[in-house]
């Protein structure tokens, strides 16, 4: 900074890209705003804490089986999360490539791959996903022979893959758009087929640009497991409140706030491990990808094992340049 101008250096009041920095009046104002904010959110979370403490909710009496009775946690909120973590899972790694397959195939140059890609990602993210469960598990019940035990399991994934897959779809289809023209020219220059022009080029770099709402979705699935407890009898996170409050006396407010952490600390888990992906692709985007290996360094430190003597010309040592 001190070798730079007074007129390179950035003023305080510079305008941005977006907007303009706030002045001194609005700063004023956005803290006022913010102050007013936290009081108002202060007030309402102790309104709810004594609101609890007036029913006996906060007493431990009613919290103690979370922290003294290891059985709440075996019999039913260890399993529970399994089967959430299994449900979501399995719905995440069949629903993100089938979504991306319909994506791609609804920027196809045939007109009947576009038609009938259009017509699946539209038809089945129009019908709510929980509708999805429920036709899955009756079909599953009148024409398969996958027994009631599993059968939620299967029903549960069914109707998350199919209400996702679609909405991953236009997902795919945004990334790819958004990319710039130049892309698919520079590709076709080069002599590349649209296959390998969307494969090698418009997927790769569109998968930064559309990470973001990627997560949101697949945090979507992970909270849309609760629809298989409360209408087919799925065992997931949620349908353990119910019997965890009847058989070991937990509170039912505290089994759900229990749940609800989980749930939280799931979903923080996974927007965490996508944010550090993002950062790593953007980084290495920014990287050159030029790596001199040993083998480089030594052949460029020892001309004369290249098979050239070692008084060749090239060895020579260079003078200083003449100036005529």
């Amino acid at each position: 900074m001190k070798g730079r101008s007074a007129r390179e250096r950035p003023r305080k009041d510079a305008p941005t890209v977006l907007y303009d920095v706030p002045g001194p009046r609005a700063r004023r104002r956005n803290l006022l705003w913010t102050l007013l904010l936290l009081a108002a959110l202060a007030a309402v979370a102790w309104w709810v804490v004594a609101a609890l403490a007036d029913k006996n909710q906060l007493a431990w009496s009613k919290w103690a089986p979370f922290f003294t009775d290891a059985r709440v946690w075996e019999t039913y909120l260890l399993p529970a999360l399994g089967n959430t973590v299994v449900a979501a899972a399995l719905s995440m790694v069949v629903a993100l490539p089938l979504g991306a397959l319909l994506g791609v195939s609804r920027l196809s140059d045939h007109r009947a791959v576009r038609a009938a890609a259009g017509t699946v990602v539209e038809f089945f993210r129009a019908i709510p996903v929980l509708i999805l469960m429920l036709f899955a598990n009756a079909a599953y019940s009148e024409f398969t022979g996958i027994g009631p035990d599993t059968r939620p399991l299967y029903a549960v994934v069914t109707g998350l893959v199919l209400y996702n897959a679609s909405v991953l779809a236009e997902v795919v289809r945004a990334g790819i758009l958004s990319l710039p023209g130049g892309q698919t020219d520079a590709a076709k220059a080069l002599g590349m087929r649209k296959g390998q022009t969307m494969a090698y080029v418009l997927l790769p770099q569109s998968v930064t640009a559309m990470l973001p709402a990627l997560v949101s979705q697949l945090v979507v699935i992970v909270k849309d497991t609760a629809l298989g407890g409360a209408m087919l009898g799925f065992s997931e996170l949620l349908a353990s409140v119910r019997p965890a409050s009847a058989n070991y006396g937990a509170n039912t407010i505290a089994c759900f706030t229990v749940v609800a952490v989980i749930f939280v600390l799931l979903n923080f888990a996974l927007t965490s491990f996508a944010s550090r992906l993002e950062g790593r692709l953007r980084r290495g985007k920014r990287s050159s990808g030029a790596v001199v290996g040993a083998d480089a360094v030594e052949e460029l430190a020892a001309p004369g094992e290249r098979g050239e003597p070692p008084g060749s010309p090239r060895d020579a040592p260079q003078g200083p340049p003449r100036h005529g």
